[in-house]
């Protein structure tokens, strides 16, 4: 994350942000790619080298290493458009509508560097103005280009002859190979749990470990839930000589993408918990880092570095996000979703683009499209939920399996397969239809069965669609996961908009009656936990996790109670609506009957 900016933009997807730093970095905005399907990268580095007139040169499948190859041509490549936009940008006069221009104009209105632009521009011509414009260009930088690994999503991969191939080929540690043999001076984010393999692969690069001044080239950011996480996880990299640089709090359900619920541990409280904790947190970890240089033999920090706090999950207004800087003292934000609906910053294809416009607040829905078992935000107008459901109609439900990133299953192969897989599916339905089940139940199954759809294809299409490439397989159809804070935000925006509503210039938000962020989150989990206690025949272990999921629901609602004067942001209405609100919930929480554990 820069300095001048305390927001980012998160891994939108596979393909809608792949290429958001072109778009974005140079103004001073990071942002960070999903770095998961080397296929789309390859293609993006086919398409990025004509636009600059650089010689493209293929890396093929036959190559052992071709994904790790693929990342890092493609990563540096974004590096150098743009460093090369950087210095473009830093040499343009301060003219009306140009980039350098636009650059200080999207600053937050409080920044020393924004209060030193506007009194350049009152300024008349001369030696006093030109001393100003000059001292303005050295204030000039890119924003991060962080990539992101989903941890977990690892598969062991072959050759040619269908040989399995040493474990560092696997697709996460292949892709972390990529990234660390990239030039790129910038952070990865690691998502979706813990992968010992992965965490102990980091150690082979040199680029993770202060250099002879204790600085770092290449950051660890991870994206946790809660502190508990960010402790367990720290701990471990930690006594490695791994410094974590950065947690990435993200809403457990009030997100996009995969939603990986907490135990009904709500964001305030979490926040709480790190903002009264960190301290400890980053002694504990630099102790252990400290250590850990030394029984390796290496230089260590000059100092203790710091470690950023962030949030990121369902923000959608200034006063929020003011908020969450004042109270929880975080060092940053992050906003995701609201940028799908800026085209200067992220890929939405013109068809999906214009139904998310349109979109009404139930069109966004928590799913289980994912072939990973995770619950998944997803979108009831896309073009891959029509293709799913026409395949379904003609008998053919499930996806042809060409990337095979999210092969897991073993039910009915020796190897692993998909669950959104057409082979998968027909397996499936056959192994139900034969067993002579209740028709209520048998229909309730298949839809389980064929709710999986493909990420693989769906995540990466927008992309290929919004710079008019051949498609992958000649696959169209488009899967977006929105977080549901999407439903309050309508129309098509410029960047300067979204930025502007971000601290408080302007409000784009539509007319529909918003909760506080944090309500919108309580209520996203009280709607989890009633469908989650429907199930048949819950067990006793089951029971007693959704009687303590429910408590940790009733402990957030006490929680906010006791935060509502505290919100000086916000207005008098504001301030009533979210009263109401809780006092709502609550009733609906009381409402839920979870049987008693029977010992």
């Amino acid at each position: 994350m820069s300095a001048l900016h305390k927001f980012h933009i998160p891994v939108l997807g596979i393909g809608y942000s792949i290429d958001t730093p072109v778009k974005v970095a140079r103004y001073g905005i990071s942002s960070v790619i999903s770095i998961m399907d080397d296929e789309l990268v390859e293609n993006m580095r086919k398409y990025y080298c004509n636009e600059i007139n650089e010689p493209y040169i293929p890396i093929p499948v036959s190559d052992t290493d071709y994904r790790a190859k693929r990342i890092t041509a493609y990563l540096n490549l974004i590096n150098k458009i743009i460093n090369t936009q950087v210095s473009e940008l830093s040499n343009l006069p301060f003219d009306d509508d140009n980039d350098i221009v636009k650059y200080f104009e999207l600053l937050p209105d409080h920044s020393a560097s924004k209060r030193k632009y506007l009194q350049m521009i009152n300024l008349e011509a001369g030696d006093v103005r030109t001393a100003l414009e000059n001292e303005l260009r050295t204030i000039i930088q890119a924003g991060s280009i962080d990539v992101n690994i989903m941890a977990k999503v690892d598969k062991i991969n072959t050759n040619a002859n269908g040989e399995l191939l040493p474990v560092e080929y696997s697709d996460a540690l292949s892709s972390l190979r990529g990234y660390a043999n990239s030039e790129l001076n910038s952070s990865i984010v690691f998502s979706a749990g813990y992968n010992p393999r992965l965490y102990n692969y980091i150690e082979t690069f040199k680029d993770f470990f202060p250099d002879e001044n204790g600085s770092l080239k290449k950051r660890i950011i991870l994206k946790v839930s809660d502190y508990r996480s960010a402790l367990v996880q720290g701990k471990i990299l930690a006594k490695k000589g791994l410094w974590v640089s950065e947690f990435r709090i993200e809403s457990g359900l009030n997100c996009g993408g995969h939603a990986f619920a907490t135990e009904g541990y709500l964001l305030g409280p979490i926040l709480e918990e790190f903002k009264n904790k960190k301290s400890e947190l980053f002694s504990d970890i630099y102790a252990l880092c400290s250590v850990a240089h030394t029984d390796k033999g290496i230089q260590s920090f000059v100092e203790q570095p710091n470690i950023k706090i962030t949030v990121q999950g369902g923000i959608g207004t200034s006063a929020e996000n003011n908020f969450l800087f004042e109270h929880y003292m975080v060092d940053g934000t992050g906003w995701g979703s609201p940028f799908l609906l800026v085209p200067e910053a992220t890929n939405v294809d013109d068809y999906t683009l214009a139904k998310l416009v349109a979109a009404k607040k139930e069109d966004y829905y928590l799913s289980h499209a994912s072939p990973l078992g995770v619950p998944f935000n997803n979108f009831r107008n896309s073009s891959s939920e029509s293709q799913r459901r026409e395949r379904i109609a003609k008998h053919r439900p499930g996806s042809p399996c060409y990337k095979k990133y999210l092969i897991s299953n073993t039910e009915f192969t020796e190897e692993p397969i998909c669950t959104a897989s057409r082979q998968y599916q027909h397996l499936k339905i056959k192994q139900l239809k034969e067993k002579n089940l209740p028709v209520d139940l048998l229909e309730s199954m298949l839809n389980d069965v064929t709710e999986k759809d493909c990420l693989c294809e769906g995540l990466s299409t927008p992309a290929l669609l919004k710079e008019g490439l051949p498609l992958s397989h000649k696959l169209s159809a488009v899967t977006i996961c929105p977080g549901p804070n999407l439903a309050y935000f309508s129309g098509v925006f410029s960047l300067s908009q979204m930025v502007s509503h971000i601290y408080g210039r302007i409000n784009v938000l539509n007319s529909l009656k918003r909760p506080n962020m944090f309500i919108n989150e309580l209520n996203l989990y009280i709607d989890y936990l009633r469908n989650e206690i429907k199930k048949i025949d819950l067990t006793p272990k089951q029971t007693k996790y959704y009687q303590t999921f429910k408590a940790n629901l009733i402990n957030g609602i006490d929680y906010y109670k006791q935060l509502i004067p505290y919100l000086k942001n916000e207005t008098d209405n504001q301030i009533a609506l979210m009263k109401e609100d809780l006092k709502s919930a609550l009733e609906s929480l009381n409402k839920l009957e979870i049987p008693l554990v029977v010992k």
